[in-house]
């Protein structure tokens, strides 16, 4: 028996004929766990109906709940390549991520997501510029993403590098984003990049800035949240655990 395969097969629970039902409806599928589906799925990727019936709340615990599949080993076995030709002629992303280049953080494993189901915007840091902002429009204001998701990590490299005031090429102006997080965080303890508690606050700051930076420097995204069309968040991925935390900002 195959499980859920990203949002396009958690939404399949209810079957072909019933799935487009109520906001309240589909955000409970999300929520209701890993139980077996059909071997008959309606949909190999996400489609337009059902990612504009969800919510960005319904998005975001849709994600949970990918997370928590993957830290508990209980991962899909998605098809990869039934998702692939599925979107081909067409993409409908639920999400747009902001993540950091770490070799261990793929946000679309660690999520338990398909092909097709978000964007994903890495840089070391995870900080925002003109293009990521850019991209960021693109993806809810054109492309109809629901959910902006900024995901920084425990032992960030990126975040060690600025508390140390790391200086190297194109990477110095990249610290330098970073900085004002090191100078804003509260905490009592030794304030170094050997101190992983503090590169841990570090990080969570620096996420939480970027999320102030987003609704800052783009009055597109500032105004689509106002308007509850699309949701800001932040999240902080463990390295050790495999355990999201998911925050609002």
């Amino acid at each position: 028996m195959c499980r859920e395969k990203g949002f396009a097969q958690s939404l399949d629970r209810l079957g072909r004929r019933n799935f487009l039902k109520t906001t309240a409806t589909i955000a409970a599928m999300g929520l209701a766990g890993t139980t077996a589906l059909s071997s008959i799925a309606f949909a190999d990727a996400l489609t337009k109906a059902q990612r504009d019936k969800l919510s960005p709340e319904d998005i975001l615990a849709l994600m949970k709940k990918g997370n928590q599949r993957f830290y508990s080993g209980q991962r899909e076995n998605h098809d990869f390549l039934a998702q692939q030709r599925a979107s081909a002629k067409g993409q409908y992303p639920a999400a747009v991520l902001l993540s950091c280049i770490d070799s261990r953080a793929p946000a679309e494993t660690i999520l338990d997501l398909g092909i097709g189901d978000i964007f994903n915007s890495r840089v070391a840091g995870n900080v925002e510029n003109p293009d990521i902002l850019g991209s960021m429009e693109f993806a809810c204001k054109v492309a109809g993403a629901k959910v902006v998701l900024v995901m920084g990590h425990t032992a960030c490299g990126a975040i060690k590098g600025a508390i140390d005031n790391v200086e190297l090429g194109n990477l110095t102006g990249l610290l330098a984003r970073i900085k004002p997080a090191v100078a804003a965080t509260t905490f009592a303890g030794e304030r170094t990049s050997t101190n992983s508690a503090f590169v841990d606050a570090v990080a969570r700051k620096n996420v939480e800035l970027v999320m102030e930076g987003i609704r800052r420097d783009s009055p597109a995204l500032a105004d689509m949240e106002a308007h509850g069309a699309v949701k800001i968040a932040g999240a902080m991925y463990n390295l050790e655990t495999g355990v999201v935390d998911f925050f609002a900002g």
